[in-house]
């Protein structure tokens, strides 16, 4: 009796074998496939226009399609240059242009004005290559910041210029340099009086944070070219009434700029004082090297996870070698697109 249902067993399990074996068999049943992985982009590109409380109701359709029209014309200009095999050096530093000569950002013509009614201004580039990078902090007279930025860096031995120093030496590279008085609008003047009625009312200093301003600004863009390169570029006005020569993080590396071929390139955008003191710029990087997370889940674990715990706000634009892109906020909204061949996204609203 033993000996029979041994035997017995030894030939069921030999059935179960074979039908193993055939189409529609047991392991055809547990047999998974996995989502192929897409190839890398031949180029890509990523920009902001900042981040904050930007909500539907704060913009009318005609200011909707005005900024979406901003956006898009943005990366018409820097996907040209990519698409055409040009660097991603130049199409960060052309694509910053037209957002800085834009008054709907807080960049450039749009910056907003300090205590003493003076335009600030701050940019900051780098590229991934060798990690080289330029800044100028606190200018007031250059007509795009960020190829000064970007002189500093070619012609420069040093990373951060600021004040009178950035533009002296902007002017004796030939970049163009302007009067003050160009960079001014008046909606950002009325928010600086609003700013100031508001600190006398109230006898307590009020800086506007440009995170909490119902019309953000502060502009970035990233880029990959088809050599592999990664450039990350930032442009701001900074804070409405702020004092004292303050720095933001936009021209700060590792705050508000970041690139290295080896994991990607990050502009930042939102309260500075946070961005800076964790180092948010590098921390999304350096989640990619040492966790070995993937560009967005590195930009949601930093912008929606140690900043939220914080207090933080604010927002960033990232991207990877292989053109993967990354557009995490922890705010209303975040002024952003991105463009790679056969693709386009421009939005505004958590969406």
């Amino acid at each position: 009796m033993i000996k029979t249902s041994v035997s017995c067993l030894l030939f069921a399990c030999l059935l179960v074998a074979c039908d193993n074996n055939q189409p529609g068999g047991a392991a055809a049943a547990v047999k998974t496939t996995e989502t192929p992985t897409p190839p890398p982009a031949e180029y890509a590109m990523v920009i902001h226009g900042g981040a904050g409380t930007i909500l539907r109701s704060d913009l009318t359709p005609a200011q909707d399609s005005a900024y979406r029209a901003a956006l898009n014309a943005a990366l018409d200009i820097g996907e040209n240059i990519l698409r055409s095999g040009g660097s991603a050096l130049d199409a960060v530093e052309q694509t910053i242009h037209y957002l800085e000569d834009s008054p709907l950002f807080n960049a450039g013509k749009g910056a907003v004005f300090n205590h003493e009614g003076h335009n600030e201004m701050d940019a900051s580039i780098m590229q991934g290559v060798d990690r080289m990078a330029g800044a100028v902090g606190g200018v007031s007279n250059i007509k795009h910041p960020i190829s000064a930025a970007r002189a500093v860096m070619e012609q420069s031995p040093h990373v951060l210029l600021t004040g009178k120093g950035a533009e002296q030496f902007a002017a004796a590279q030939g970049l163009e340099i302007v009067d003050p008085s160009y960079f001014y609008t008046e909606r950002r003047w009325a928010a600086l009086q609003a700013a100031i009625a508001r600190e006398k009312a109230e006898a307590a200093p009020q800086v506007e944070l440009d995170h909490n301003e119902r019309k953000k600004g502060t502009v970035g863009c990233v880029a990959l070219d088809k050599a592999g390169n990664i450039v990350a570029g930032t442009s701001t006005g900074g804070m409405t009434n702020k004092r004292w020569n303050r720095l933001g993080d936009s021209p700060i590396i590792g705050a508000g700029t970041f690139a290295d071929n080896a994991t990607c390139g990050v502009s930042c955008t939102g309260h500075g004082e946070f961005f800076m003191r964790w180092a948010v710029a590098y921390d999304v990087a350096a989640r990619m090297a040492y966790k070995g997370l993937g560009v967005k889940a590195a930009a949601d674990e930093v912008i929606k996870g140690e900043l939220v715990k914080v207090g933080g706000e604010g927002g960033l634009i990232a991207l990877d070698r292989q053109g993967n892109v990354a557009m995490s906020f922890n705010s209303e909204g975040m002024y952003r697109g991105y463009a790679k061949p056969g693709e386009r996204v421009i939005a505004i609203y958590e969406e």
